[in-house]
């Protein structure tokens, strides 16, 4: 079960797939200040091929395997890092894992729907529930730097199965 992405908010996005994704992942690490290396291209390549969220050691296997070397973890850890602050993934904090998002030149909050019989993980982009929660943060003298919400359950393919 791959990253879906449902269209709660009032703007339409470019869901990016295959080597268009790519390119988009590219352009908006180089927009973030960052440099594009092979390496880093080889990670996100790697996460980009994954069909649920990933964790760094799960994705140094997969470069591993292709490049024929051994990579480790703590430098795809690293990779992983710059990405999500570039909006090229997100992490799935309960599952110390993480996923690419397919359109890197939106930012939202992360707001996931996991699935706890497949592993799956259906992320949401709805600005009305992320502006609900900044407000509330607000509130109570909080100023919230990103939101995180994961509601654990099953998707619908596990539950017809």
């Amino acid at each position: 079960m791959g990253e879906t992405t449902l269209q709660a908010a009032p703007h339409a996005h470019i869901q990016h797939s295959g080597s268009d994704l790519l390119e988009a992942a590219k352009a908006a690490l180089l927009k973030s200040g960052e440099q594009w290396t092979a390496m880093r291209a080889s990670v996100y390549k790697a996460l980009a091929q994954t069909n649920k969220p990933s964790s760094a050691y799960d994705i140094a296997d997969i470069v591993s395997q292709s490049e024929g070397r051994r990579v480790a973890a703590n430098s795809v850890y690293r990779i992983l890092d710059i990405f999500v602050s570039s909006n090229l993934a997100h992490r799935v904090e309960s599952a110390n894992a993480y996923i690419v998002n397919a359109h890197p030149e939106c930012r939202h909050d992360c707001l996931f729907l996991v699935c706890d019989q497949c592993g799956g993980v259906i992320h949401i982009d709805d600005d009305k529930i992320s502006r609900f929660l900044k407000e509330s943060a607000e509130k109570n003298d909080f100023v919230a730097e990103r939101s995180v919400l994961e509601i654990r359950g099953k998707c619908s393919h596990c539950l017809s199965h």
